[in-house]
């Protein structure tokens, strides 16, 4: 099992490589990206029952469609989309993408999650994960909880891997040119940007200069050819402690998560046919992986969805505001500081798993509640 450090909880990032495994054995030639996605998906589809952890973006869609087209062609049963909704975050919204791709899939079932303080850092759903598997990264890896209790028995698909796979963290030339362009634009209208990312104040200075240090290298460290690019991040902390603490949840209910996107055989196709690339978009991978063989809805450009308001609510506030100072690794963080950071408006993201430990750490694990896993009504929502 896979723990984030205590460097990682109090910083609020997990960067790093392991490192390489053994080279694996040559194959033969390598087949067309989406051939091996296809195969990626096919091992979820044949547990029942098969649901996708559905946001609408564009890593969702892909796997959703991908393995919609697999299920009907195989005379399997269509994977079920689950789909979180969610009050007061405006910006997490993308229900017309949502709508646009299932309406193109022609999926008939499609399970519709609410949630309002459900999915805090500290609310109902992160309490139950926290008390069975401690804190785990990243901190907001327990809205997939309900996802997984619907699939008792079965499989989970996702999306995950598209920021490190097809997209990475380098923005291409081109990319880097227009944000500049745009901010110099809005600065010259006198039109608000958004404020960049708060400092560690939180952090002991000696500390926070060293993840400071650590973060550049690591985000200069990324390579620009493709598969040396995907190389990287499959080697990477954070992804290794996200896929670790998914199977742990999946394994309490018999759920085999499934991460087509992070699946070597596609990566593999994917660096044979595009490995030389420099810094491609995710745009243009879309395109070459998907081609004319799926809805032109899934891998249409969208704007990225913005969460935080789903994670940071009433739960937290009142727990962050009412913290008595106690419990924090004294060598890594200012307990004064880190209090004045949590008075401001804002709870930084960059904190979520601080108040995780620090929750934990105050209501420590007693007898597990029997909680019965989420079921959909009639109308097909399910209320956690």
């Amino acid at each position: 099992m896979l723990r984030p450090t205590s460097r990682d909880i109090a910083a609020g990032l997990a960067i790093g490589l392991v490192p390489p495994g053994p080279p694996r054995p040559a194959g033969g030639p390598a087949p067309d990206p989406l051939t091996a996605l296809e195969a990626a998906v096919r091992p979820a589809l044949r547990r029942s029952p098969c649901v996708l952890s559905f946001s609408g973006g564009l890593d969702s869609s892909l796997v959703l469609a991908v393995a919609v087209r697999v299920a009907r062609r195989e005379g399997l049963s269509d994977p079920v989309p689950v789909t979180w909704r969610f009050t007061g975050a405006p910006g997490a919204e993308e229900s017309t993408w949502q709508e646009r791709v299932i309406r193109a899939l022609g999926l008939p079932d499609w399970q519709i999650l609410r949630a309002d303080d459900d999915l805090d850092l500290v609310g109902p759903v992160a309490r139950r994960s926290l008390r069975r598997h401690g804190v785990r990264h990243p901190a907001n890896v327990h809205l997939h909880l309900p996802v997984v209790e619907l699939a008792a028995g079965g499989a989970m698909l996702t999306g995950l891997g598209g920021d490190q796979i097809l997209a990475g963290w380098r923005r291409p030339l081109r990319t880097r040119l227009r944000v500049r362009l745009g901010r110099l634009r809005r600065r010259a209208l006198g039109q608000a940007y958004p404020p960049p990312p708060p400092p560690l104040t939180w952090l002991r200075p000696e500390v926070a200069a060293q993840v400071r240090r650590a973060t550049r290298e690591w985000v200069r460290g990324e390579p620009h050819r493709l598969g040396d690019r995907m190389a990287y991040h499959a080697r990477s902390r954070d992804r290794l402690l996200m896929l670790d603490a998914l199977d742990a949840i999946g394994a309490d209910h018999d759920v085999r998560p499934v991460h087509p996107l992070f699946d070597e055989g596609f990566r593999d196709a994917l660096a044979a046919h595009h490995g030389h690339r420099r810094d491609p978009t995710r745009r243009s991978l879309l395109a070459a992986i998907g081609g004319d063989a799926l809805p032109p809805e899934v891998t249409a450009p969208r704007g990225k969805a913005l969460f935080g308001d789903v994670f940071l609510r009433l739960p937290t506030r009142e727990f962050v505001r009412g913290w008595d100072g106690t419990g924090v690794d004294a060598d890594l963080v200012d307990r004064d500081r880190l209090r004045a950071v949590w008075a401001g408006e804002r709870i930084p993201w960059r904190t979520a798993l601080l108040v995780q430990h620090l929750w934990l750490r105050a209501n420590p694990p007693g007898p597990a509640p029997v909680v019965p896993p989420a079921r959909a009504t009639d109308d097909r929502e399910v209320t956690t």
